[in-house]
């Protein structure tokens, strides 16, 4: 993000472009083009990966009954108002008179209950239906144990009032209801097609914009939708989101005029972005942690704590975050970042700075727990698809080679890669959390046992418990005092290893308007519009 700035809209000419021949969407006057990480594995949210480039095409084309503003206020969406009980357990939402599935039906509470059900139901076998757990009944129904229509969700008064009863007081739970979870689904589409509702003949949405073209591996385009209630505030006609795993091909389509956002271009390229599109260049905080999750099924190395320490104490965190990152992350020592609503970050004690007095222990560890020159430490460790993520892994890979460890690196585009780790085939596995709602329990979640997202299963029960009376604890003093207890109890049994956090890395056209940076990164189409 210098190159002369192209006509909005209009494409350079290039090799790149006619290389990609028909697959490059027709351009319009207002459209916006937008490189994403990977590729979207749903329009059902039940089968979705949970990356952050499928939450961009998600907030497009769907809407919960609350929304954020661009800076992340929140504001009324399918919902025009909504009341809370004394005890912080009910909450009546009073539905949009004129909310619209794109195909013309109307929007109901019917259909947000219907769809919490659908996330819920254990045969579709979302990781992430945990974020719902809050509902009363909603973990029973997840783990079979109860009906999906015992759920604390009720549809009354001929659909135009949702009344939710938790099971607990949930103080973000507004938040968590502008996450693609607690989206509705449509159920008169799903009671005439199935599962087939999701095709693009079938398919109807509720949002800003809906779906119109699916090239995989290549692009979604969704248009405006004129059923949308606020279509007259919708300033753009559509939106392409294009598949730029290669970030520095995307800085290229970028300078090219192909794209008017990028979004995470490479860290290594800061510097020059900044000096040579100082417009363009956002970096700002950002609520998400990078992290190495740890196998701990039955016979992988790394069940065994010892093993566990070891690793995090070889690892030089600001070698990675200054030197092979060029600054552009945070090194951490934690899972919770820094500036996370009412929470106070922790820290993993690793000793000594010194690190030859932690590379001491850490061999003794491994030589304590059977591992050494004539029983060498093998680990496959998986990663998608990425420079920055492969520099990553190659500076841990060569931090850990001291200690007689052989690193595997297996790389995958980031869908695959998600969906093997999620099936435990490896020992140690690139991850990243870009928070769903500002609340430390949207990270320290992942570790739960029995959580979707819980990669590595780590299970311990002292942890579980701290978890499960924070979720039941209505002072929030005494409720972020067993947070932290819990993430210090993690830190300490070395589940993880922490390695940075992130920072939000984007191009964007500077014609954008409605276009804000944001901790968690969110950016609506719908407030997007470019100057005249």
């Amino acid at each position: 993000m210098p190159l002369p700035a192209l006509p909005r809209g209009l494409y350079a000419i290039s090799a790149l472009t006619l290389a990609m021949g028909s697959l490059a969407a027709p351009a319009q006057a207002d459209t916006l083009n937008i490189g994403v990480q990977g590729e979207l594995a749903s329009f059902d949210t039940s089968q979705v990966s949970g990356g952050v480039w499928e939450s961009q095409v998600l907030m497009d084309v769907f809407e919960g009954l609350v929304v954020q503003s661009p800076t992340g206020e929140l504001l009324p969406g399918m919902a025009t108002s909504w009341q809370v009980s004394d005890d912080g357990r009910t909450y009546t939402f009073h539905m949009r008179d004129d909310a619209k599935w794109s195909d013309g039906e109307p929007v109901t509470a019917e259909d947000f209950v219907f769809g919490w059900q659908h996330l819920l139901a254990p045969k579709n076998a979302s990781k992430y239906a945990y974020m719902l757990y809050p509902i009363a009944n909603a973990e029973a129904i997840n783990t079979g144990k109860q009906p999906t229509d015992s759920l604390g969700a009720k549809s009354l008064d001929g659909g135009k009032t949702l009344e939710v009863t938790l099971d607990h007081p949930t103080p973000y739970f507004l938040q968590l209801l502008t996450h693609y979870t607690a989206y509705p689904v449509p159920k008169h589409l799903v009671d005439e097609y199935g599962r087939d509702w999701v095709d693009l003949d079938h398919i109807a949405t509720n949002g800003a914009f809906h779906p119109v073209q699916w090239v995989s591996q290549s692009r979604i385009s969704v248009e405006k939708s004129p059923t949308y209630y606020a279509a007259d505030e919708v300033a753009l006609d559509g939106v392409n989101y294009y598949t730029v795993e290669d970030r520095n091909a995307g800085i290229s389509r970028f300078r090219a005029g192909e794209l008017d956002v990028l979004a995470d271009y490479p860290s290594s390229r800061y510097q020059w972005l900044k000096e040579n599109l100082p417009k363009a260049t956002h970096m700002s905080p950002m609520l998400g942690s990078y992290y190495y999750v740890l196998n701990h099924r039955d016979g992988h190395p790394t069940t065994d704590k010892r093993v566990r320490e070891a690793l995090n104490l070889a690892i030089r965190r600001n070698v990675i975050s200054q030197q092979i990152m060029a600054g552009s992350f945070k090194a951490s020592t934690g899972l919770v970042p820094p500036g996370t609503n009412h929470y106070q970050a922790q820290h993993m004690d690793l000793g000594s700075d010194d690190m030859n007095a932690r590379m001491a222990k850490a061999k003794a560890l491994l030589e304590e727990a059977g591992y050494g020159p004539d029983h060498p430490l093998t680990l496959r460790l998986r990663y998608n698809t990425s420079d920055e993520h492969k520099k990553i892994a190659i500076a841990v890979a060569a931090m850990w080679k001291p200690l007689g460890v052989d690193v595997q690196m297996i790389n995958s585009e980031a869908t695959v890669h998600y969906q093997t780790i999620a099936q435990g085939d490896f020992d140690v596995a690139r991850a990243g959390w870009i928070a769903d709602y500002n609340d430390a329990e949207n990270f320290l979640a992942l570790l739960h046992t029995g959580v979707g997202n819980n990669y590595g299963a780590y299970s311990n029960p002292a942890y579980d418990k701290l978890m499960d009376q924070a979720a039941q604890t209505l002072d929030l003093d005494a409720r972020e005092k067993l947070l932290e207890q819990a993430e210090d109890l993690a830190l300490n049994d070395y589940a993880l290893v922490p390695l940075l956090t992130y920072v939000t890395r984007n191009l964007v056209n500077p014609d954008l308007q409605g276009w804000e940076d944001n901790v968690e990164d969110d950016h609506p189409s719908r407030w997007v519009s470019f100057k005249d």
